[in-house]
């Protein structure tokens, strides 16, 4: 099975809705917008510009987006068998790959987040397999300590060579996934086609995660975070930011748990542990200027829990909203940095 962040996926992501902008009421008529949806990274994408007084098709800007979001999947999709990424995956050791640049900035930053936060490791596939998570994300097996032990010699992000010549491994069978980076990775990649055009008022969306720039022709970009605890099948607001130019992501787990062998455990692994986590953090949501370095932060606040989140957040200075499980209920944590963004 190939190395997948699957597992991680977006149980409680931004409210994004073009109709349904919290607080905020429909462009004027004369406002000139581009609106451009489809589909990428097995998932779909949403995206509006406007170029105000410049002159761009829009046929023309969905080509262009469209070629860029195709080069990033070919490069880090473990789903296209001749990807730059499997390429890789089926490299033996201690042989330095060529890669693009595009692959290179992301292994880069993917590299950067697992040695600062220690929580997001992309090599953590063959972990994920060990106990056994299937297409509906739940464990399996119940992996012996000596077997974890084991397993944590043979993943780790200290195991990449990146250099001027390329990417090697320094052991066999390491294998790569940038589920967390490679979406927030997409979106900075359109973001760029778009501003290529001299363009600074727009919106992204890929799969839930979102960067903004700019305004609107009737304000401020204001965006929904969502209700962790709402009903099964309803979205209800928890709170509207302004997030200014920023990528946003948010990453959580509420109702996501199984129970084997009489115990509980939810689908977020602790590459520190080799163990499924077990904590109160349920929903994390942060903004940074990279939409793919907030994808990758978002992942990797979650799966510490709220009190290293909390100091992580604090000791990098990073505008990060976090919302936790108490006896009184669900409860909220803004970081300083974020506290600027608060409406």
């Amino acid at each position: 099975m190939q190395a997948s962040y699957a597992f991680l996926s977006r149980f409680f992501i931004i409210s994004f809705l073009f109709v349904f902008l919290t607080g905020c009421q429909d462009a004027k008529p004369e406002a000139k917008e581009i609106v451009l949806s489809g589909k990428t990274m097995g998932t779909t994408y949403n995206i509006k510009v406007f170029p105000g007084e410049k002159s761009l098709s829009q046929a023309q800007l969905h080509d262009e987006v469209e070629q860029a979001l195709k080069t990033v999947n070919q490069s880090m999709s473990t789903y296209i068998p001749d990807s730059e990424i499997n390429q890789f995956n089926r490299l033996a050791a201690n042989t330095v790959m060529p890669i693009s640049e595009d692959f290179r900035l992301v292994v880069a930053e993917s590299i950067r987040l697992g040695k600062s936060t220690k929580t997001l490791d992309v090599t953590m596939g063959p972990l994920i397999d060990l106990w056994g998570f299937g297409p509906d994300k739940r464990p399996t097996m119940r992996p012996s300590q000596a077997e974890l032990d084991d397993m944590r010699t043979r993943i780790g992000v200290d195991k990449l060579i990146l250099n001027d010549t390329g990417l090697a491994k320094t052991i066999a069978g390491l294998e790569l996934s940038f589920s967390a980076t490679a979406k927030g990775y997409g979106i900075d990649k359109v973001a760029e086609v778009i501003e290529s055009h001299d363009i600074h008022d727009y919106m992204v969306e890929i799969g839930g995660e979102l960067r903004v720039s700019g305004k609107k022709p009737d304000g401020e970009w204001r965006i929904a975070i969502e209700k962790p605890d709402a009903p099964v099948g309803q979205r209800q607001i928890h709170r509207v930011i302004e997030p200014g130019k920023n990528g946003i992501a948010t990453s959580g787990d509420y109702r996501i748990f199984y129970e084997m062998d009489g115990e509980t455990f939810t689908h977020l692994i602790d590459p520190t542990t080799g163990r499924p986590v077990k904590h109160e953090l349920v929903s994390v949501t942060v903004l940074h200027p990279s939409a793919m370095t907030a994808d990758g932060l978002a992942t990797a606040l979650t799966v510490m829990g709220t009190e290293r989140a909390k100091a992580y957040a604090t000791e990098h200075q990073l505008p990060v909203y976090l919302m936790y499980k108490s006896p009184e209920g669900i409860k909220s944590y803004a970081s300083e940095a974020f506290q600027p963004y608060l409406n």
